[in-house]
């Protein structure tokens, strides 16, 4: 996880202030790249995106420290299609917030850089499947 944190770190621009993404695939690398950070002196928030509504407690999908105006960088462990990874920009969207980067730590679809680019959305894998010697999937 300390290598996943540098590396996330060392791509997140310096504007950035929350980090985050969809339950469960982000949570790991956002609340420990968040802790390492901090560790460094860069406050830095970390939350996740429930799937669906919580009802109860403080209600809603996100859990964590996420504030609007907020410049965000959603993360994930692996992406495939991404689908999660957009689904996850929507609701940080709907909370204010804005999303100034989507940053997997392995994409192995191939897929989520174009659909990024076509709602604008910055796009940047730690590590790719062809990396590891591996087609993507959509190639496979």
């Amino acid at each position: 996880m300390l290598l996943v944190a540098d590396a996330l770190l060392a791509v997140l621009p310096d504007d950035v202030t929350a980090l985050g993404g969809l339950t469960v695939g982000a949570d790991a690398a956002a609340y420990c790249t968040a802790a390492v950070a901090a560790t460094r002196g860069r406050a830095l928030k970390a939350f996740c995106v429930r799937k669906e509504t919580k009802d109860h407690g403080a209600g809603g999908r996100i859990a964590g420290a996420l504030d609007p105006g907020d410049r965000v960088a959603i993360t994930e462990d692996a992406v495939t299609r991404g689908v999660s990874m957009l689904e996850a920009a929507d609701v940080v969207l709907a909370a204010g917030a804005e999303v100034a980067l989507l940053a997997p730590v392995v994409d192995r679809g191939g897929t989520c850089e174009a659909m990024a680019a076509e709602r604008g959305l910055a796009f940047r894998a730690l590590v790719t499947a062809p990396d590891l010697g591996f087609p993507y999937e959509r190639d496979a």
